[in-house]
């Protein structure tokens, strides 16, 4: 078949990548000049495999409000006359559950480890290098209700039997050795060791010229202005350079997905969550972390990518501004010179990216009711993690095989 992707970010070059491996003919269409230039340019640079889990939880619409008047917050909150922010907010409410979270949690575990054995399954096909490591996340605690709140963490990862480890102090520091230097500012942590890092911008451009020798053709520099749909069905897609013709069309523009889907009655609710991130030089090794360490109090990832430390986290829900403010930068340079005193953040790159939430933080996979016309997109802030299994998925999907895991409930029909 003729598939079109839409989006030249890590969700639409894997997928891109897993569909000629399947043997269809593929174009890929960006406004773009290359791949990963927008949300997967920066990002934290880890793949959580077990470091997974909805934002919508127990308890989070109270942490929520103290969060916004933290000085260090990690959540922003820009209110405006916005229906598409007010009724994804809404939603979200709604999967603060327990029985809500336990679902979405175990669906994203669920892809999460998928993408894990897909990930090794690419790096051996290709051989492509992108600063990683597989030395597992650090879920950092400085108080004891953290710890204790992580309880729900734990029993869900072992039902889904996902490796795990609880650690005092001495056992953070075992991993994280550079954490002997602000001993007594942790309680303990949780170790998820099959977690991984890796550069995200490096991992796409390397895999878009491997999918590039197997035929896929990268079209830069073009704005989708419409999919072209006739009778129900997607016959391809309407560019500001001409209309490309399709057997099936692939959308994963992450935040700008439901944009597109929207006048043909697909409800698809993503909604753009604002991260930040600095990119620091390492001047010290031994005063950087050797993997990830997520700061839970900040919800601050810092993340050893080469010769670099990539520190990135907060939530702002703000619409579609990409603005760079220097109170962000502050948090960010607060968290990680706490925990890893010594490095020059006034080197640091900042950047920022419009993650693609789904109010119950499962991404949305699979076909519409618009046949030929399929979603990739939603991932928030694990695109980089689930990226090779949900493409798996999807190619599996447009190719009309059954995936290898269940993707029934992973559709935006689940939200119907």
């Amino acid at each position: 078949m003729k598939v079109i992707v839409l989006g030249a970010g890590v969700v639409g070059v894997t997928s891109a990548y897993q569909l000629a491996k399947a043997g269809h003919e593929v174009t890929v269409i960006d406004r773009q000049e290359g791949p990963a230039l927008e949300t997967s340019f920066a990002n934290a640079g880890e793949v959580s495999f077990g470091y997974c889990s909805p934002w919508a939880a127990p308890g989070i619409p109270l942490k929520a409000m103290k969060w916004l008047f933290m000085h260090h917050a990690p959540l922003i909150l820009r209110p405006k006359l916005d229906i598409a922010m007010l009724s994804w907010m809404a939603q979200m409410l709604r999967n603060c559950t327990s029985e809500r979270y336990a679902i979405n949690k175990s669906r994203m575990l669920r892809i999460a480890d998928y993408a894990r054995i897909s990930l090794a399954e690419v790096r051996a096909e290709t051989g492509i290098a992108y600063d990683e490591r597989m030395q597992g996340t650090l879920q950092l605690f400085r108080t004891q209700q953290q710890l204790d709140a992580s309880a729900k963490d734990v029993k869900a990862l072992a039902a889904d039997g996902v490796p795990y480890e609880v650690l005092d102090p001495e056992g953070c520091i075992r991993v994280e050795p550079a954490l002997k230097h602000v001993r007594q500012k942790i309680v303990g942590g949780l170790l998820t060791p099959k977690d991984e890092t890796g550069d995200c911008f490096k991992f796409t451009n390397a895999l878009a010229l491997k999918a590039a020798g197997m035929g896929v053709k990268f079209v830069y520099g073009t704005n989708i202005k419409a999919l072209d749909v006739e009778g129900g069905v997607a016959r391809g897609v309407v560019t500001d350079r001409e209309t490309l013709r399709a057997d099936a069309v692939v959308v994963a523009l992450g935040s700008y997905s439901p944009m597109l889907v929207k006048q043909f009655g697909i409800k698809l609710p993503v909604y753009p969550v604002k991260g930040y991130s600095l990119t620091i030089p390492i001047t010290d090794a031994s005063r950087a972390p050797e993997s990830t360490v997520m700061d839970e109090t900040y919800k601050i990832a810092i993340t050893r990518l080469g010769d670099r430390i990539r520190v990135g986290g907060m939530a702002e829900i703000s619409g579609y501004t990409n603005d760079l403010g220097q109170k962000r930068r502050a948090t960010l340079e607060y968290s990680v010179t706490d925990l890893f005193p010594g490095g020059d953040v006034s080197k640091a790159d900042f950047w920022s990216g419009l993650r693609p939430m789904t109010p119950d933080g499962t991404p949305v996979i699979g076909a519409t009711k618009v046949k030929g016309l399929f979603l990739n997109t939603g991932h928030g802030t694990l695109g980089w993690t689930m990226s090779c299994g949900s493409a798996k998925v999807l190619s599996a999907i447009v190719s009309g095989v059954k995936p290898e895991i269940d993707a029934t409930d992973l559709a935006v029909s689940r939200y119907a």
